[in-house]
């Protein structure tokens, strides 16, 4: 191990959690993870891994202050940590779902990128507060720890104005900003370096389909290392169908719902984000694996979910595909696609005229490992590569502190 290793500090803080995690830098070993859930709840509760056994405690967490305190009590405990000391963590880097325009890239935090995550608290309400609460809870925690923001948003602000720009009055941009700003960036990034690395290719002359498919999914069309189109827009609910939210639709259907079945607005961004999906077309989970199960118990329900699921993502893949011309590499992650294997063979099913063909023994073989599942005289190479948002973060937090 070299003398000159750096411990980062990963956090990403949500409403009532707290997910952390350390990596050795720059070899990228992670020394352990944890979550601290149910903040501000009557019983809170951390559990840990890492070190030689796993920690767990029940306790009051009234706070985020207090979440990061047993934070630190749970990674310097002496029998069940991974650090003698706080002293050792040598920068902090934090997950940051929305940066507006204002950033491209990861950056230092200072008062001026703070600034910028609070003004863009109304572009993302559920995230960009917690994330702020965990900004400022580690500072006062870990004090005197270079803090890194790494926003879920900056990848993609790379996409010209005919990809991030709705056919709506311009004033809405103009004066409101109200345009395509994209989400799971890290993630894209993370995977499409990875491929690079597979494949022993360069990006500065690959061109990349990325496609993040879990709960929450998106694609994002990589022309030479840069996003130049995405999926989700505005907000995380446009795009592909997902787990429990409807992606595309024609926008007059909210109209409809409130004018017509007398729905409010409260209560139809309900219906799209958490009842739709997979879940509001089968009836039964938002899981895949239990609509899989269903499908082949012979529950057409579910066999239409799966259906019009691969259906919208390779509607996307052909408009990418369209995009930029020639594509080199086709990447799949996220839990559905590092571990679907039968949604991957669904969804790659009649791409072969677009010069992307699978090796279906391939596929089923590789499972949920990084690998190679196209045949060797396709055009385009299909990979899965699974991702680690925790470890780009890490990447990014010990190149801006240390490089």
């Amino acid at each position: 191990m070299s003398e000159n290793f750096k411990r980062i500090l990963v956090i990403n803080c949500g409403s009532s959690s707290l997910k952390y995690e350390v990596y050795m830098m720059p070899e990228r070993v992670s020394m352990g993870k944890g979550l601290v859930e149910r903040i501000g709840e009557k019983t809170g509760k951390i559990t840990q891994n890492g070190g030689s056994h796993k920690y767990e405690l029940e306790t009051p967490i009234a706070d985020h202050n207090e979440a990061m305190r047993l934070m630190v009590s749970a990674m310097t405990s002496k029998e069940n940590g991974f650090l003698n000391s706080v002293d050792e963590i040598d920068g902090i880097g934090h997950r940051v779902v929305h940066g507006g325009e204002e950033y491209s890239e990861s950056v230092i935090i200072n008062e001026k990128v703070i600034k910028a995550v609070e003004n863009n608290i109304q572009l993302a309400p559920l995230h960009n507060p917690p994330n702020l609460i965990g900004i400022r809870a580690a500072s006062e925690v870990l004090k005197g720890k270079k803090q890194v923001a790494v926003f879920d948003t900056a990848f993609h602000q790379t996409l010209p104005p005919s990809a991030y720009l709705y056919g709506i009055p311009r004033e809405f941009y103009q004066k409101h900003k109200i345009r395509r700003y994209g989400f799971h960036g890290t993630s894209h990034r993370f995977v499409a370096n990875e491929a690079m690395r597979l494949l022993q290719r360069s990006s500065d002359n690959t061109n990349v389909i990325s496609c993040h498919l879990g709960n929450g999914a998106s694609i994002t069309a990589i022309f030479h290392g840069k996003s130049i189109d995405t999926s989700m827009g505005f907000t995380p609910l446009e795009g592909l169908v997902m787990g429990t939210r409807c992606g595309d639709i024609d926008p007059a259907i909210v109209i409809y719902l409130a004018e017509n079945l007398g729905l409010s607005i409260k209560e139809i961004n309900t219906i799209l984000n958490k009842k739709s999906g997979l879940l509001g077309l089968s009836g039964i989970s938002n899981d895949l694996r239990d609509i899989e199960k269903a499908a082949d118990a012979g529950d057409q329900n579910a066999q239409e979910a799966l259906d019009v699921y691969a259906h919208s993502i390779r509607k996307y893949i052909g408009a990418y595909a369209a995009n930029i011309v020639k594509v080199d590499v086709l990447i799949f992650t996220g839990g559905i696609g590092q571990y679907g294997v039968k949604m991957r063979e669904r969804i790659c099913h009649r791409l072969e005229n677009i010069g992307i063909v699978m090796d279906y023994e391939r596929n089923s073989a590789l499972g949920a490992v990084e690998g190679i599942i196209s045949t060797d005289y396709s055009p385009t190479t299909i990979v899965v590569v699974p991702t680690n948002e925790e470890l780009q973060i890490a990447i990014d937090a010990y190149d801006l502190i240390f490089k």
